[in-house]
């Protein structure tokens, strides 16, 4: 009985949350530090990778921008009379910053119903079906960082649109994605 309450709080231990990586800039010093018995980012982002099609550094990039690879991240508060703590800009939650609404979607289309946005395993899976997705709509290639950055952030509604055109935060954090995917696909290929 003893051995089983031992496994189990380690279990539990390993589902709590936890600081993000350090030197999240490098993917290999990411990968390193999350490469243990109970979490493996980089097989969990293989994983995704062979299911969805879409590169383990694309994968990675968008996170790094959404989230720095924190799981518990969340939108600022607005403030009241520039004071006051109000509600928050959306409902964007986790490593994914996944909105309410997708990852409800998500959880429905993929049967993964007990998915949950701090856990990244969950949350790459998510963003490489919401690529995959913009891929097959949009006819995006699956190492297109910067236009499937834009489809994530805008909703495919909004990409096919092209509401991004006319915002230029959005076009710099798209470009942001695609410089740090071109920097962790070259470091992969030295570290892995």
């Amino acid at each position: 009985m003893k051995p089983l309450l031992i496994v189990l709080g380690l279990l539990a231990l390993a589902g709590c949350g936890s600081t993000p990586p350090s030197s999240i800039n490098d993917v290999c010093q990411v990968f390193s530090q999350r490469d243990g018995f109970f979490t493996n980012w980089y097989g969990d982002a293989r994983k995704v990778e062979r299911r969805y099609g879409i590169p383990v550094h694309v994968l990675m990039a968008t996170m790094r921008v959404e989230s720095g690879f924190d799981g518990d991240a969340r939108p600022p508060r607005r403030k009241v009379l520039g004071v006051v703590p109000w509600k928050r800009q959306s409902t964007a939650f986790g490593y994914s910053q996944a909105l309410n609404g997708t990852w409800k979607q998500y959880r429905e289309e993929t049967g993964n119903g007990m998915a949950r946005r701090t856990n990244f395993s969950d949350s790459i899976d998510f963003i490489g079906w919401y690529y995959s997705k913009t891929v097959t709509k949009y006819g995006v290639p699956p190492d297109d960082a910067f236009n499937l950055y834009l489809s994530y952030r805008y909703g495919w509604t909004g990409y096919s649109r092209g509401n991004w055109r006319y915002n230029d935060g959005a076009r710099k954090s798209a470009a942001r994605t695609a410089n740090f995917a071109d920097d962790y696909a070259r470091q992969l290929s030295t570290c892995r």
